[in-house]
Formats: C-alpha cells, structure tokens, sequence
C-alpha cells in the first residue's frame, strides 16, 4: 500500500520527534515512522535534560518554538542551574526528568498536532530516484512517498549491544536493531562508519543506604527551560527530589580491574570509537591510573519508580564482575539491579557531506539528524531536528523563508555552532557539545536565547505569536530596565551605609547607578530596597509580571557585562563579513597550485559555502584563505 507525505521522518527520538513537529507546525503534511509507539522520546541513558552548553541547546530549541524545553518542566523532578559561581556564559540548565512521564509527555503533543500522523512500523529501504529521495519502504510492506524524508534513527541503524563477550542486536536493551536501511543508504554514494556509546546499571533504590552517600538537592527558584509560561504546580510539588553521590575505591577498581580481560572495549570486540567526554567505568581506570576514587551520582529514574540510574558508571563489563564491584561501596552492600550496563555499537553517516541545512549534498531533498550524524546527547539530536525539520518543510514549500535555507550562524546560536562543526569538521568520535567549542559564548547565553531566535522563528512562522509578542514584552522591559540603570546618579551619602552593609567599599563622590552594579557584591535584587527611586522604577516597569526575576537577571547580566558582550559582538561582526563572501563553484581545488595540498584536497571534499566556513576547515590555514581572498580580487 502506498501513502503519501510531504515529510516523512525515520525514527520518534529526540531528533526525530522536534524534526515531526517542525514540519507539521509549519504546515506541511508529516509522518513519524516509529518502531514502538510507547518509546517515542525515550531517554535511553540518563532521564536528564540540559547540562553544560546542552542546557543552552534546549533554551534555543524553545526559542524558535520547538518542544524540548516544554516537555522537559513538565516533567521536572530536580531543577539545577549549572555553573552560577562562573560567569553567565557559561551558566547551563538542567533538570532531572521522569522518564516514562516524558514519553508519554512528548506523544500527547505529537499525538495533537496537526498535520502529523504517527505510524507504527520499522523502515527498510530508502526509495531514491535519479538521486533524488521519493520516499521509504517498510517491513510491513507499507510504502510511503514523499517529497523530503528525515532520517533520525539514532543508535538503531545496525546495532549490537555488548555485556562481557555476550553480544546481543540491538538498537537499546530489548529493542531489535535496524539490519537493512544502512545498505539502501550507502549505495546511493553515502559514506558510513561505526560508534560505540554505552550506558550504566540501573539500580533499585530499595537495595541502597541513603546514610552512607551525599545528598545533593536542586534548585528551588525561577528558572526552568521554556521562556513560555507553563503552569508548574504540580512540577512544583515534584520538584524536590534529591540525587545521591558517592564514590569508587581501590576495592572496586581491583574488581574491575580482574575482568577487562572480558571487556569488549580491551579484547578486541570493539572496534568502534566511543564518546571520549562520558567515558566508560573501565576506561576511567585505564585512562587515569594513579587515581583510588571515581565520583558516582545516583538519580531518580521517575517520581514513583524504585529505578535509578548510576551516573558516572557506564559499563560493558560482564554481568557478574559489574555486580561485585558495585557491592564494594558501603552504601551498595546489599545492591540489587535491574539491569547491567552495557555498551552498544552503531551506524552513522559522515556529516561532511551535508549541506548547513543537514540535506545530503548526495542525494537531493534527504535529510539526517541526530546521533546518525555522529553526535551524542538527547540535546545536540534535537536541535539538529528542529533545523532538519524546518528546512524540509522549505523544500516542500518554498513561500517558507523564501525558499531559501534556514540556518543558524556560529554567532547565533550553539545549535548553529554544532552544525557547523558537524559539516565542516566532520567526526572522528561522538560529537559533544561544549561552551568552549563556541567563540561567542558571552552571546550565547542561556538567558537570551529568546532574544537571538524568536523573531527569526516568528518570521519562518514556527514561533507562535503568543511566543512573539512575550519576546517582544520581555525586550521592552529590559531595555526599559538598563536604560535606567545607565542613566541614573547615586549620591555617596544616601548609599553609603547600604554598601558597608553589603560588604563593598563606599562612594568618596557620586556615580551612576550602572557602575555601583559592575561590583561583584552588588545585585539588583540586594540593592534596588536601598535606592527608593530605583525600587519604584522597577515596580513600574515589571509591575506582576510572572516573569519578573527572569527579566531582572537578563537586564542585570546585559549591565555587568556590557564591554565584555560589546567586543565579542564586534569580533563577531567581522567573521560575518567572511560569511558573506560566497565562494562555491568558484574555485578549481586541485588546480590551486598556490595553496598546500592538504588544503586542496579538504577543501575538494568539504566543497565552504563561504569563505568563513573554509577557515574553520581543518588543514586550511589563515595563509591559505589570504591567498583565496586575493585570487578572488579582494
């Protein structure tokens, strides 16, 4: 039987699960091929969204009207903000969510959202036609048609699980893997490798000694993910629930130790490369020797389940030496688990041959987007969703946008960071993502994202106008907030004794209130009750706006780090006026003599849209681009 799509989208995770909404929102026909319908979403390591440089991610996929952040503070059971004793480009969100709540969470929105239809079903072969995607096959015989697909099928594509020597297919613990689709995407001239990621034991809370392990509580203030204004009581009331640290020792490491012998990573079973920022158990041991403890974080799987999930120790150790280690620490004496850790290999497609749009520049109007990329983390595969899903919706209507692609520049976003680095970089091992990886940190915080894409959104017409209008609110009242500040005098003698109160040294003359607040001491919080003009002017302008501590902490960060955002706003500038000079087609690599062969041959392969993208392609150096900016007649 054959159906017919504008979109259809391979695989309901993280990335596929945004890429369906996307294209729906934006008014184009949807399908969602699922192999289980009760797994849409699934967290398949850690229940837990945000964290360092992800939490960024998941506020950017907010912003331009995507679900992540949404779904994410509905079902909150430990909210922290990360980093808060650094500066603010590098604070990240992140909370610890119910697992099966989720799935059920992001199907419920799926499930209401029109223009898309769910199917329950496994894909087997990629239909292409004169290099051009027509649609997919399916096990149960199903065709179906479409002018752009989307494949996001995570860890599925080929995959096979390792506990010791056991060896089991499949693309998580009691999911069969994907056999065929791989194949009927590589003869069509697209290249694929192999990665390895891995996940820990999941425990039973009722087998631990709470007394002998840290307990380390969340945050119990404003923030949250989704700039929109989501009714949090009962998150709130769930909201609580602690995570537990505790940590290896010499006892555990000689367990451990006595069975690498039979660890697939050690005994050759293993080929594939594995993530080098979330290392296994084992490769911690071999990696730092001299080291007697590891830290572990114990976290809640659900608000009523007894399931936990052992942070810090992923394993493909076999069963029985996992169990005997874990039994070493105090509080694990009496351990009982629900499953052993285990490490999965999988299929993955080269990101360089991707356009800035995730389409393949192989064949016309496919799209990838997730861990196929070889990337890692719930996080980085939704955002490449959104953008995968926004721009098949272009190419299947092309009064969106123009009809012109929709990307996200380094300076834009870290979603645009990622896919630059994907495209251009390509991998050698599972992407993450990291506030260092981005040169613009300081203007890509987690608190402005609404700022950066919103309007972009709203003009793509993804972000609703209830979400536009609240940026456009939220942005009049900062401004209205720091125009204040920078304009507003203090006299020594009226704030004095609040200073000394505060700890921070008194005026000898008058300053604007702007500079008082550059001290570190200082908050506009902790300072406004002191200065009743200023008290009266922030009742004023915030009035009982529920998301008044949200827009007093963005104004008051834009004030702290003004020059700071200024100068990397200019050093931004300049790299874009190299965005803007276009450079595919016009070179003949190697022909170009005049540059080294590696540069040649990198830039043969990667084929820069732009000259600022050929700069950031390994083995070009700024010698290189000086010499193409010269044959360009520049």
């Amino acid at each position: 039987m054959i159906f017919n799509y504008d979109v259809v989208v391979v695989g309901a995770g993280h990335a596929g699960c945004e890429a369906a909404a996307a294209a729906a929102n934006l008014g184009v026909r949807t399908c969602l091929i699922t192999m289980d319908m009760n797994k849409i979403a699934q967290m398949s390591c850690n229940p837990a969204i945000g964290g360092i440089a992800k939490g960024q991610i998941v506020r950017e996929i907010d912003a331009l009207g995507g679900q992540t952040g949404i779904v994410t503070d509905r079902c909150s059971l430990q909210f922290r903000m990360l980093n808060l004793s650094k500066g603010p480009a590098v604070w990240s969100p992140r909370s610890q969510c119910d697992r099966a709540k989720f799935i059920w969470t992001w199907r419920e929105i799926l499930e209401n959202t029109p223009n898309l239809q769910i199917w329950q079903d496994q894909a087997k072969e990629l239909v292409v036609e004169n290099q051009t995607v027509q649609g997919v096959k399916t096990y149960y015989g199903a065709e179906f048609r479409a002018k752009c697909v989307i494949i996001t099928a995570g860890t599925f594509l080929n995959g096979l699980m390792h506990i010791g020597r056991v060896m089991i297919p499949g693309g998580r613990c009691a999911e069969l893997p994907a056999l065929e689709l791989t194949e009927s995407i590589t003869k069509h001239g697209i290249r694929a490798g192999r990665m390895k990621t891995g996940t820990p034991v999941r425990i039973d809370k009722r087998s631990v000694d709470f007394t002998l392990m840290e307990k380390q509580d969340g945050d119990h203030d404003f923030h949250k993910f989704s700039y929109l204004p989501i009714e949090r009581t009962s998150v709130s009331e769930r909201n609580n629930l602690p995570c537990w640290i505790c940590y290896t020792n010499t006892e555990v490491h000689d367990v451990l130790r006595s069975g690498l012998p039979d660890s697939p990573l050690y005994n050759g079973q293993i080929q594939s490369i594995g993530p080098r920022y979330c290392p296994s158990i084992e490769t911690k041991l071999h990696t730092f020797p001299d080291k007697d403890e590891h830290m572990l974080f114990l976290e809640p799987e659900g608000e009523t389940t007894n399931e936990m999930y052992l942070n810090g120790f992923s394993s493909s150790l076999p069963l029985d030496i996992q169990l005997t280690a874990l039994r070493k620490i105090p509080a694990f004496k009496n351990l009982e688990i629900y499953r052993p850790g285990y490490a999965i290999e999988y299929d993955f497609f080269d990101p360089t041959q991707l356009t800035h749009s995730l389409e393949s520049k192989v064949v016309k109007n496919l799209f990838f987007a997730g861990q196929v990329n070889g990337t890692t983390g719930y996080e980085e595969a939704a955002g490449q969703g959104v953008i995968a899903g926004i721009n098949a919706a272009i190419n299947c209507n092309k009064t969106l946008n123009g009809g012109e692609p929709f990307t996200l520049g380094r300076n834009e976003a870290y979603i645009g960071v990622l896919i630059d680095d994907l495209v251009t970089k390509g991998v050698d091992e599972p992407y993450r993502m990291f506030t260092s990886r981005a040169e613009y940190r300081i203007l890509l915080r987690q608190d402005d994202a609404d700022m950066r894409l919103t309007e972009r959104s709203y003009q793509l017409g993804l972000a609703s106008e209830e979400r536009y209008q609240l940026t456009l609110t939220k942005k009049e009242k900062i401004a209205a907030l720091t125009h204040f500040i920078e304009n507003f005098s203090l006299k020594p003698s009226l704030i004095n004794p609040a200073l000394e109160a505060l700890g921070t040294t008194p005026l000898r003359q008058g300053c604007k209130l702007e500079e008082l607040l550059g001290r570190p001491q200082i908050n506009i919080n902790n300072i406004a009750p002191h200065i009743a003009p200023f008290q009266k002017e922030l009742d004023r302008i915030l009035g009982d706006d529920p998301r008044r501590e949200e827009i007093v902490e963005a104004a008051e960060i834009q004030v702290k780090y003004k020059g700071y955002i200024y100068r990397e706003q200019q050093q931004a500038e300049k790299m874009v006026r190299l965005e803007n000079i276009k450079i595919q087609g016009k070179f003949d690599y190697p022909n170009m003599t005049q540059i080294s062969i590696e540069a040649r041959q990198k830039l043969q392969a990667i084929q820069p849209v732009t000259l600022a993208q050929a700069s950031r392609i390994p083995g070009v150096s700024p010698s290189d681009i000086n010499i193409m900016l010269v044959l360009m007649g520049r």
